[in-house]
């Protein structure tokens, strides 16, 4: 008998305890949640001018803030790969991303693609060009064997995967015995450069940075040839984590949508280079993705 009382007074003290931590847990989630949500820390991959960059995106920022009633953080990352890095650790609940970085984050740690914005030509695509100078008398893939080449990043579509696919095509598969040598110039703009001053034959590069230049200065145009033009691919999107609270991303994408509704919206769009922002989706990557594993492209391996 008074075994049967120790049993069970045993057993209420173990349902108590375990309750209790039940409820020591949920609490904590809770109040870590809600320390989380105070602020949603954005990431930006490095470009070309980060002065620049900051600049363009702080007004966004400092709009999204007063909107949502949270702090909404920008972090740059010193290089491509960091901002995936950056993901893995968790620091991160959000950032714009390239196509090529988008397409990896999505497959690799399941982000979710939100947003893009529409430049002000209306376009909110990208595409790569391959190019070469009027005079180097390059003109077909038979041609660019053995010359030299110049790309912008390896975590770039339009300058790296596109023209790393275009080749892989066209039966020029190795890059250090198909070609007589190779190099990375940073931006698009450096790699126009690098095929306009002859340290290159042969460049590619995003299709934005390649008007913007020849129209400001016709002699590029001029001065330079297009080899091949790529399919359009998703311009810069932004992706979240998804476990961010449904009610908070829903209000920031509504925000985003509808900045182009208000004058103060219009001008920070203005300001930011885009018309509008519109609806990203997964389909969007599907192609990147399918380029990406044909050539078991990996951000570890760069």
């Amino acid at each position: 008998m008074m075994k049967n009382i120790m049993l069970r007074r045993s057993f209420r003290v173990k349902v108590f305890f375990g309750c209790l931590f039940l409820i020591v847990c949920q609490l904590f989630q809770t109040t870590n949640l809600q320390a989380k949500t105070e602020e949603l820390v954005i990431g930006l991959e490095p470009e070309h001018n980060i002065f620049d960059q900051v600049a363009r995106y702080r007004e966004l920022t400092d709009f999204l803030s007063a909107e949502l009633g949270i702090k909404v953080r920008l972090t740059i990352m010193s290089r491509y790969g960091e901002v995936l890095k950056r993901f893995q650790s968790r620091r991160l609940d959000g950032a714009f991303l390239n196509s090529f970085t988008a397409s990896l984050a999505i497959k690799e740690f399941d982000l979710e693609p939100v947003a893009r914005a529409v430049n002000l030509q209306g376009d909110a695509t990208t595409r790569g060009l391959i190019f070469t100078r009027r005079d180097s008398g390059i003109k077909t893939s038979g041609d660019m064997k053995g010359k030299s080449i110049v790309f912008v990043d390896p975590s770039t579509t339009e300058g790296y995967l596109f023209p790393r696919s275009y080749f892989r095509q066209q039966g020029l598969l190795d890059l250090k015995t198909d070609f007589s040598r190779y190099f990375f110039s940073g931006s698009d703009a450096s790699a126009i450069f690098a095929v306009l001053d002859g340290r290159a034959d042969i460049g590619s590069a995003k299709d934005a940075t390649f008007n913007r230049l020849t129209e400001k200065d016709s002699s590029i145009k001029s001065e330079l040839s297009i080899l091949a033009e790529s399919p359009a691919f998703p311009d810069t999107t932004l992706c979240l984590r998804k476990d961010i609270p449904g009610e908070l991303k829903s209000s920031l994408l509504s925000t985003l949508l509808q900045m182009n509704q208000t004058e103060k919206g219009k001008k920070i769009l203005n300001k930011f280079t885009a018309l509008r922002f519109e609806l990203a989706a997964f389909s969007d990557f599907e192609e990147i993705m399918k380029m990406q594993k044909s050539l078991d492209t990996r951000m570890e391996k760069k």
